[in-house]
């Protein structure tokens, strides 16, 4: 069965295997998901869930996703986001998905925009080696050769070069459900997960599983 649900990144801690092993877990709080649509491959030529995720005031959400809410008799909420799956009919429009879909020591994939870093340099960017320090007298010790070559005379499309860091969507496959709360709607997952404090985190079922 095709599992997913969106959640918001507290942080990171460490809890205790029941051997007493300390394992470093980073907690996702995921508050129901609310289904407001089901797209199928006859209709829509693929299948997947519509689903609708987030807190927000009704007066600040635009008229077409007011009219995708009242259609699908849900309260307006912050975000939608379609989980892709091959099959859908296990799901209904107005169902809500929460944490307790997984299992503890399942195998999902977390999927969230990384930490936006700005404008960076080469060196930072793309981990490049700095000039030397010493023996020569280099004024200029972080800075990138853009040369390609005597009788070229042009940099190369491509070239990797300073620039905007982070923002950009990250995959981390395989990481272990270590446990879920379904009181206080918490799912904790082994290891480290991309983005920052508070965003916005996909976790799906594993497609790659080990």
């Amino acid at each position: 069965m095709n599992k997913a649900i969106l959640g918001k990144k507290l942080g990171m801690t460490q809890v205790f295997s029941p051997k007493g092993v300390v394992i470093p877990v980073t907690v996702v709080e995921t508050t129901p998901n609310v289904i407001v649509q089901i797209k199928n491959e006859d209709k829509d030529g693929y299948n997947a869930l519509v689903v609708a995720y987030g807190e927000i005031r009704e007066n600040l959400v635009n008229k077409p996703r007011q009219g995708v809410f009242k259609k699908a008799g849900v309260a307006p909420k912050r975000m939608l986001k379609e989980f892709r799956f091959d099959d859908t009919s296990a799901y209904t429009v107005g169902q809500e998905i929460k944490c307790d879909i997984f299992k503890d020591g399942d195998k999902v994939d977390a999927i969230a925009d990384s930490r936006g870093r700005g404008f960076t340099g080469s060196l930072y960017r793309w981990n490049m080696k700095h000039q030397d320090n010493t023996h020569g007298g280099y004024k200029i010790h972080r800075h990138q050769s853009l040369g390609s070559g005597p009788g070229i005379g042009k940099v190369f499309k491509g070239k990797k070069m300073a620039g905007r860091y982070g923002g950009t969507q990250v995959t981390i496959q395989n990481l272990e459900v270590v446990r879920v709360d379904g009181e206080r709607n918490l799912i904790l997952v082994k290891g480290a997960i991309p983005g920052p404090r508070n965003g916005v985190v996909m976790l799906r079922n594993a497609v790659k599983a080990r």
